[in-house]
C-alpha cells in the first residue's frame, strides 16, 4: 500500500462511516466499512461515525454532569485546578493552555482518564493514576465513568478497524492497551465575540492514536489540503472521529493527523473528546510494509510524545519547567509537529 498523497484539497465536508460491522458481524459488510475508514483516514483525517452503539442515555448523563460541573462557582472549580494534581487531572480554567501560534483559548475544561490506584507508575506517573471527582456532585463520577467505559470500548473497536485498513490483523494494537493514558475532556465554551487572536481552542493536532468527539453545537473547523478551514458541525447520532499523531507515524503518512480548531461560539457549547491512545511505553514507528524507501518519520515513545506536547501547552507545566522541577522527555518534538499547518508540504 503506497503512502497516500495529501491531495484532497477540495473537501468541504466530512465523510460519514457506519461502523456497526466492527461491533456486530451481522450488521453489514466489514470490508466496506474498512474501505471507508481507509479513505477517510488517508484523504481527510476526520470522519463522522454512526452505528457506534453508545446510547443516548449515556450522552444525556454526560451532558448533565458537565453542565452541573461548570455551573459551580469559579472558586469551587479552582479547588480542583489541574495544577494541584500530580497526574494531570482536574479543572482547566480559561487561558491555562497555549497552543501553537500562542493563540488565546476561551474555554474551560475538566480532564480525567483511566481510573488507576495511586502508585508509582514510573515514567508514566505524570499521566497515570486516580481521577479527581468533584465532591459537590455525587452523581458526577457515575455518569462520567459510564460514558468513559462505553466510548473507550468504541475506541478499541475503531483502532481494530484502522488496523485492518492498514493491512494489519484486527488485533494488532490490542497488546498496547493494558493501561493507556487515554484522556476524556469535558469542555465548556461560553459565548464570545470574535476578537483578534481569540479562539475557543487554537489550531492543533491531537497527540494520540485517534479522537472520539461528542459536541452539542457547531464551532469545530478542520483544515483541508488547500489549508482552508472547513466547518464540522455535529451530526445527530454520530461522533466525530479524527486521526492523531501516532497513527500518522505508524502509517508512515498514509493516515493524516489533521489540524483543527474551535472558533468562538455564539451560544454555550459543550464538547467531550476522548483522546484514545496506547500504553505509555509503546514504541511507535512506521510499519515496514508501508515504507517504500526510507521511512518518513522517526520512531517515538507514545507517552513521551503526549507528555512533551502537554508540557509545552499547559501554563502550570511550563512554569514547573522554568523552575527546574520538570524536564521535557528526550526526543521531544515542537508544537505543531504534525498537521497541514505545520509549515511542511
Amino acid at each position: 500500500m503506497p503512502p497516500a498523497a495529501r491531495t484532497p484539497e477540495s473537501f468541504q465536508s466530512l465523510p460519514i462511516v457506519d461502523v456497526a460491522p466492527l461491533l456486530d458481524p451481522s450488521a453489514g459488510s466489514l470490508e466496506a466499512t474498512v474501505a471507508a475508514l481507509r479513505r477517510a483516514a488517508s484523504e481527510v483525517g476526520f470522519l463522522y461515525v454512526t452505528g457506534h452503539g453508545v446510547g443516548a442515555e449515556r450522552l444525556e448523563g454526560l451532558e448533565r454532569a458537565a453542565r452541573e460541573l461548570f455551573s459551580l462557582p469559579h472558586a469551587a472549580k479552582l479547588e480542583y485546578h489541574i495544577g494541584r494534581s500530580r497526574n494531570h487531572r482536574g479543572y482547566v480554567p480559561p487561558g491555562e493552555e497555549v497552543f501553537y501560534g500562542q493563540s488565546k483559548d476561551t474555554k474551560e475544561a475538566f480532564d480525567l482518564a483511566l481510573e488507576l490506584p495511586a502508585a508509582d507508575h514510573g515514567r508514566a506517573s505524570r499521566l497515570l493514576g486516580p481521577n479527581v471527582w468533584p465532591r459537590e456532585l455525587p452523581g458526577f463520577q457515575a455518569a462520567v465513568g459510564a460514558y468513559y467505559a462505553d466510548v473507550f470500548s468504541l475506541g478499541r473497536a475503531l483502532l481494530g478497524g484502522f488496523a485492518l485498513a492498514l493491512g494489519l490483523p484486527r488485533t494488532y494494537f490490542e497488546g498496547y492497551l493494558t493501561a493507556p493514558p487515554s484522556q476524556l475532556r469535558l469542555i465548556h465554551y461560553e459565548p464570545a465575540e470574535v476578537g483578534e487572536g481569540a479562539m475557543g481552542i487554537g489550531s492543533h493536532t491531537d497527540y494520540e492514536c485517534l479522537t472520539i468527539l461528542h459536541a452539542t453545537a457547531p464551532g469545530l473547523e478542520v483544515m483541508n489540503g488547500a489549508r482552508q478551514w472547513v466547518a464540522a458541525p455535529p451530526v445527530p447520532g454520530a461522533f466525530v472521529v479524527n486521526i492523531g499523531d501516532l497513527l500518522e507515524v505508524w502509517s508512515n503518512g498514509v493516515f493524516v493527523s489533521t489540524s483543527h480548531r474551535v472558533c468562538p461560539v455564539a451560544t454555550s457549547r459543550y464538547s467531550f473528546p476522548l483522546f484514545f491512545t496506547v500504553d505509555y511505553e509503546t514504541r511507535v514507528e512506521p510499519l515496514p510494509h508501508l515504507c517504500h524507501g526510507a521511512p518518513r518519520y522517526s520512531a517515538l515513545i507514545s507517552g513521551d510524545h503526549l507528555l512533551s506536547q502537554t508540557m509545552q501547552t499547559f501554563r502550570y507545566l511550563i512554569e514547573l519547567r522554568q523552575q527546574g522541577q520538570l524536564e521535557l522527555p528526550e526526543d521531544s518534538r515542537g508544537l505543531s509537529s504534525f498537521g497541514r499547518d505545520r509549515g511542511a508540504p
